[in-house]
């Protein structure tokens, strides 16, 4: 999971055909050319992936002000509910051992690490790889290994911020290798969440990578993440243990226009970007993977989402869903393994608001924002150069009496609303109201755990810091409210 954009992949048609292990999996998998996150951001997103539930109910969103983004910046005071079951913890009961590489996101107070979560080994960040900081400020970011740091960003792992050089996905590599090895020697059940950062910016790529992609930095740290995972994939071809393993490849909000093209990928025809609910900002690229089982070549056109993931993996390892809370994700296996068309709606959420839904073909905004004048004055574009009058709207514009309706399927790219006056206009509102009605009428928004900031609560002193002679003093408690702008 990271944030790439629906048009990164060869597959999915980027120009310069840079993703040849990607493309080769899709080959020999399924594309989902259909596929969404359940936010157009990474911290929620994430959340999502992991309970199968939609942000809204976990508590991955703020109530600040009116549909606005939220995420898990250093001096977040909230992260994942101990109420939430997620996927790892489910998966213990049938005897997986779990690990996730890379960055978690969902709160990096002690409470909240991934060890306290179902998850049994951790090698990655708590937060982006944002910095370098003075530590006065700002801490720099800690990298864990398991419950205790190793050290931190830019200190003892380097991210050389001119050139673009780090050599952190090849450390993620080497990681996610010898986690299969130690598992298959074992013949242990495993899970393995692979969440690599490079293409979110900073953008990185190691040495052997940077300058090679006709895309500049940003390409090279796709082609590093390609070459990744062509390597991981062989490498459960070599061990013999393909035939029993399920691979997932997808991202956790489209690409980031803002710090496009040089830190920023491509979300193909799809309107604007990453913080938007428009398909450019939640279209995902996704492939699953899994020979023996997965007709080669495939392409569903299921609608799917990262929180189908939760439900897919409970089904493949034969256990039950939580029957005592609401799951979003639907299961994949009838869809993936028979062509199977399974009929659900895609909620598309920003904070606490429903902007839009999609069901079969047609997708309606009852909401529509890009971001504000203030920030698109400052130069903060999630559309650039595409500006949709009436649809890529600079303040908050609700259409819940006469939601703009767009037909995917002939316009992707959202350029065209469909008319008000038409029938089909009549017939397919008609279809999707009771559904949007029924989701708001049954909703039981969780408690938010956006909405709370303090710098006391930052990586100043993580557990492990100790033994390093790394600790910082934090300063003062002063919890207010999070700004969140978009």
């Amino acid at each position: 999971m990271m944030r790439m954009g629906w048009g990164d992949l060869g597959a999915f048609g980027e120009p310069s055909k840079e993703t040849p292990n990607l493309d080769q999996m899709a080959a020999e998998g399924m594309l989902f050319p259909n596929f969404y996150t359940a936010n157009p951001l990474c911290s929620p997103s994430r959340a999502a992936l992991l309970t199968g539930r939609l942000p809204i109910r976990n508590g991955f969103y703020t109530t600040n002000a009116h549909a606005r983004n939220a995420y898990a910046p250093q001096e977040i005071v909230g992260g994942i509910p101990d109420s939430e079951l997620l996927l790892p913890e489910l998966l213990k009961k049938a005897g997986y051992v779990n690990k996730i590489i890379g960055k978690w996101h969902l709160g990096h107070r002690p409470q909240f690490h991934p060890l306290k979560h179902g998850f049994d080994e951790w090698f990655g960040s708590p937060n982006c790889h944002f910095g370098p900081y003075n530590n006065k400020d700002f801490p720099n970011l800690p990298v864990y290994r398991d419950q205790e740091m190793i050290g931190r960003y830019y200190e003892d792992f380097k991210i050389d911020l001119k050139t673009g050089e780090a050599n952190l996905t090849q450390i993620y590599l080497k990681e996610a290798l010898d986690f299969i090895n130690r598992q298959q020697a074992s013949q242990q059940p495993f899970f393995l969440y692979w969440a690599i950062d490079a293409t979110h910016a900073p953008v990185y790529a190691s040495k052997d990578f940077l300058g090679t992609s006709q895309r500049g930095l940003y390409g090279d740290a796709v082609r590093e993440i390609d070459d990744s995972i062509g390597k991981i994939l062989k490498h459960l071809q070599k061990l013999g243990i393909s035939k029993n393993t399920f691979v997932f490849f997808t991202s956790d909000n489209g690409a980031a226009l803002i710090s496009a093209p040089k830190q920023g990928g491509s979300n193909g025809p799809f309107l604007c970007g990453k913080q938007t609910t428009f398909e450019g900002g939640m279209r995902e690229p996704a492939i699953a993977w899994w020979p023996g089982y997965i007709p080669a070549g495939q392409v569903s056109h299921q609608l799917g989402s990262v929180m189908d993931l939760f439900t897919t993996s409970l089904s493949l390892a034969g256990l039950q869903l939580p029957n005592d809370r609401q799951i979003d994700g639907v299961d994949l296996l009838p869809a993936v393994l028979q062509g199977k068309l399974i009929d659900r709606p895609i909620f598309y959420y920003r904070g606490n608001e429903m902007m839009a839904v999609r069901v079969g073909l047609y997708k309606a905004h009852y909401w529509t924002w890009s971001n504000s004048w203030e920030e698109y004055s400052k130069g903060i574009d999630f559309c650039p150069g595409q500006n949709i009058s009436g649809v890529t709207t600079h303040t908050q514009e609700e259409h819940t009496l006469l939601p703009l309706l767009f037909h995917l399927g002939r316009d992707p790219g959202e350029k065209y609303p469909v008319r008000f006056a038409s029938p089909e206009y009549e017939a397919v509102i008609k279809r999707i109201s009771p559904i949007v009605d029924q989701h708001k009428a049954t909703l039981v928004p969780g408690e938010p755990q956006l909405n709370l900031c303090d710098r006391a609560v930052m990586n100043w002193a993580p557990p492990g810091c100790k033994k390093l002679g790394k600790c910082l003093e934090p300063p003062t408690s002063n919890p207010t409210k999070c700004f969140w702008p978009h």
